[in-house]
């Protein structure tokens, strides 16, 4: 009797921890259930379709409106040079000279054979006045029959031979000049000034170095513009226009340029299936040589865009917090697009309708929900 009350004390004990520790877990279940994190201070915003504009990229150089590249017209040696590259000049200012014997001595040639053209012409101006004289005396004595017709038609041919020398003079002296007028235009070759009030973009030349007709000397590119000369696809041949108003973007200035078409060069290079279209960008701080990108207007599609500010990049993954209707927040993977200014297009993993978080990201969490 007693080793069965004993047994039956033990396995009461033993329902009583066991139920203890039942207890125990039901308590430890319950408590575990915790309520998702609250974050506050989030900035949410729904997206929803919207007609996004599309456009074809083209990529180009800036160059200067008026730019002058500057060459020998005679042969010679630089005798000197003015300026470097980077200098302002002013139009007319002197650039470089050149040393030219020959041209030189052929203008002081020429100046000289004026001066013996004008003596001659003098000289056959006096001849005509006495023969112009002569014939009058010879007139008056013909008239009074003091001279036989033959002396006075001598003197009237003298006056017209006199008429004809004087003529012949009049012309050497005017072939004179207009050789001294060209040989003088050679021998200014050797003054190389600028055709323009600008910049100094290239320097070819040094002190001593002979040069022959076409050797390049110096470039001066005008500071009243820059023009942007993107090689367009020809698939926009028809579509592109002079006039046309068109988004430009220059490497080194910040922020979106506009810019307008103002020459469409209608001939397609064969190599690359592209023709040229000169933008002009009236902005400061462009340089010439800098690369640009132009977009041209090609139509328009439906589309979602989101900040880029919204969007999260992890290596080679691109997502969004989104946020489902209990306002509970995910990190969801989506494909992206073209970026229109601070915006971004999504191609994939997001409809119209949903809501992501825009602001305060960096206190989201997965799973977390927001106020």
């Amino acid at each position: 009797m007693k080793g069965t009350a004993a047994l039956i004390a033990v396995s009461l004990m033993t329902v009583a921890v066991l139920g203890i520790a039942g207890c125990g877990d039901k308590g430890k279940d319950e408590a575990g259930k915790t309520a998702p994190r609250v974050i506050p201070g989030v900035a949410v915003q729904a997206v929803a379709e919207e007609t996004i504009a599309d456009r074809q990229e083209a990529v180009g150089t800036v160059r200067a409106k008026n730019a002058f590249a500057l060459a020998a017209r005679i042969p010679g040696t630089v005798s000197s040079v003015l300026v470097k590259e980077g200098d302002r000049v002013a139009k007319g200012k002197l650039l470089l000279t050149l040393d030219a014997a020959e041209s030189t001595s052929g203008a002081a040639s020429a100046q000289a054979g004026v001066e013996e053209a004008r003596h001659g012409v003098e000289e056959a101006r006096a001849r005509r006045q006495l023969a112009d004289a002569t014939f009058e005396r010879y007139h008056k004595l013909f008239v009074e029959q003091a001279v036989t017709r033959q002396e006075f038609d001598g003197r009237q041919t003298e006056k017209e031979v006199a008429a004809q020398g004087l003529a012949r003079a009049e012309a050497r002296l005017a072939q004179a000049r207009e050789a001294a007028r060209t040989a003088g235009a050679v021998a200014g070759y050797t003054r190389i000034t600028s055709p323009l009030a600008g910049i100094i973009t290239g320097k070819s030349a040094d002190v001593g170095m002979t040069v022959f007709p076409g050797t390049p000397l110096l470039t001066v590119e005008g500071e009243g513009g820059y023009r942007l000369e993107a090689a367009v696809p020809e698939s926009l041949l028809g579509t592109v226009r002079t006039g046309q108003q068109v988004s430009v973007t220059i490497d080194g200035v910040a922020g979106a340029l506009s810019g307008k078409v103002a020459e469409v060069v209608p001939i397609s290079d064969p190599a690359s299936r592209t023709f040229t279209v000169k933008v002009d960008v009236p902005a400061k701080g462009l340089r010439s040589g800098a690369y640009g990108r132009v977009e041209f207007p090609t139509g328009s599609h439906q589309g979602i865009l989101v900040p880029k500010t919204a969007v999260v990049e992890r290596g080679a993954l691109t997502s969004l917090w989104v946020v489902e209707k209990d306002k509970t927040v995910r990190m969801r993977l989506i494909r992206t697009g073209k970026t229109y200014g601070e915006k971004v297009e999504v191609l994939s993993g997001l409809t119209a309708g949903e809501a992501i978080v825009t602001g305060g990201m960096e206190k989201v969490v997965d799973g977390a929900r927001v106020e």
